[in-house]
């Protein structure tokens, strides 16, 4: 299992395409996923205000099934909340996560509310989804590939060949990604 233990912001989680594929890359054991109640309520509450078509119990379902990966749901780190100084104040609970998590990263689209002068003290850094992609596929690109490969296997409504199942990630912001599994299509 790998070492590397990151923190999820709720903007990344909010995407069914990163989350799906950071999970998949997780269950692989990539790394290690972490969040915390306060970190789904805000991704859950926010895809309910935009999308009718999906329900409380649905998203909650989803939040459950991430909930199996070991030692994922962060808690007691709220104490450490008022001490932190981010941009955003409504963003410390998510370096205090970080912080009590004893997290490499935060992975978060988001990345000027978390500036390094506020995150490097606890050796933590904040990384862009598409950044974290490439490197877990540097990290082990064969086990990498063949956790992607078993995620379109598993799409069923609608299947996707794999050049829509690349596009499908370049549409949700991993671009360099997407151009990087180009060469790799034969194996997804």
């Amino acid at each position: 299992m790998a070492n590397e233990i990151a923190v999820f912001d709720s903007c990344v989680l909010y995407s069914a395409r990163l989350r799906d594929v950071f999970l998949n890359f997780a269950e692989a054991r990539l790394f290690q996923p972490r969040w915390s109640d306060r970190i789904h309520e805000e991704w859950i509450n926010s895809l309910l205000r935009n999308r009718s078509d999906l329900s409380r119990r649905q998203l909650e379902m989803t939040r459950d099934l991430m909930n199996r990966f070991p030692n994922s749901v962060v808690q007691g780190y709220e104490t450490l909340i008022p001490a932190l100084t981010l941009p955003d104040p409504d963003d410390r609970h998510v370096l205090a996560v970080a912080i009590h998590s004893q997290a490499d990263a935060i992975i978060t689209a988001n990345l000027k509310d978390f500036p390094a002068a506020a995150l490097s003290p606890y050796g933590i850094a904040a990384v862009a989804p598409d950044q974290f992609a490439n490197h877990l596929l540097n990290l082990d690109e064969d086990e990498a590939l063949t956790a992607l490969a078993r995620m379109r296997s598993r799409l069923r409504n609608p299947p996707m060949t794999a050049s829509e199942f690349i596009d499908s990630f370049a549409k949700a912001g991993l671009t360099t990604m997407a151009r990087r599994l180009r060469s790799h299509a034969t194996r997804l």
